[in-house]
């Protein structure tokens, strides 16, 4: 899609292309919070345990406002992390001397960089005069208006779409399959880094992509392992503590001018070896040792022969 077409008119020519073009999109904050007055007398319909929307008939469209109560809890758990962690660091601010405001703006600044979600909910006073800053500490609150509205957000989406008829339950499927195949292109570029191919001729970019995919099916093989074994691990995070383990060579020169070559991996730590146990998996023996074919010695002639 062309960054530059504005949204509502693709959505636009979409509903007037013929043959139709159906679309499920999400939609930015701003649009939940002018239709958040006439979301809020609609009932709830559940489409699945734990999950439920409220749709909003406009004109050609349908809005869905979506809930799930695990989403709900998981964003909840985050935001209370960081809203720990950030009061906490101002606190250890508001204990230390500055000789100057720009020193505690800096200090600021990286605590608003490192808890981003958290520093909206917070006002911060700080004295206009810096001269006084290293004497006068500056004073924060929690802003509980800006807590209120965004708990009421928490787990929730607004979806937008010109499937009218379907039922909610169906919606909501495809939302899910929206976001799986969006995950599944994040997962593409970023922990199989698809992108970018360098390759000049097209067999070898079909090899690359074909290699890439081989590659999401052994990702999304170890996801679905995780889900029944480990249920709060994610196939990322498994890689990462997999990627401590190393695969060296270790060479040896010989008296006879070759090279006796061992290849090891690194030994795998208790965490490894408990995951490798839960997935069912076992590493390979270490593969045997190696040795170069013998050099052959260059002949030198003498000067006085040249």
């Amino acid at each position: 899609m062309d960054r530059g077409i504005p949204i509502e008119e693709v959505l636009s020519e979409m509903r007037q292309s013929d043959p139709p073009v159906y679309y499920l999109v999400g939609t930015p904050k701003g649009r939940l919070t002018k239709l958040e007055q006439q979301l809020l007398s609609l009932p709830w319909h559940a489409v699945r345990p734990g999950v439920e929307v409220k749709l909003l008939p406009q004109e050609q469209e349908l809005y869905v406002l979506a809930q799930s109560h695990d989403r709900m809890n998981k964003e909840r758990a985050m935001r209370r992390g960081q809203l720990r962690a950030l009061l906490k660091r101002l606190r250890e601010l508001q204990q230390m001397k500055f000789s100057s405001g720009q020193k505690l703006l800096l200090k600021l600044g990286a605590a608003q960089g490192r808890y981003p979600a958290a520093w909206r909910l917070i006002d911060i006073d700080i004295p206009e005069s810096s001269a006084q800053l290293s004497i006068v500490p500056f004073s924060f609150r929690l802003n509980r208006q800006k807590l209120r509205r965004v708990r009421r957000r928490e787990g929730r989406y607004l979806l937008r779409t010109n499937l009218c008829a379907r039922e909610p339950a169906e919606l909501w499927q495809f939302y899910i399959q929206l976001v799986e195949i969006e995950a599944a292109f994040k997962n593409l570029k970023d922990d199989l880094a698809l992108r970018p191919i360098h390759h000049q001729l097209q067999h070898r970019i079909e090899a690359h992509i074909f290699i890439a995919f081989i590659a999401y099916c052994l990702h999304v093989t170890l996801r679905a392992r995780l889900r029944r074994v480990a249920g709060g691990l994610t196939a990322r995070s498994v890689l990462d503590k997999f990627a401590a383990i190393q695969m060296l060579d270790l060479q040896f020169p010989t008296t006879d001018g070759r090279t006796l070559i061992l290849s090891r991996y690194t030994e795998p730590n208790t965490d490894h070896k408990l995951l490798l146990e839960q997935l069912n998996l076992t590493l390979p023996p270490q593969p045997p040792p190696r040795i170069t074919a013998r050099r052959p010695y260059a002949t030198l002639t003498p000067a006085n022969e040249m």
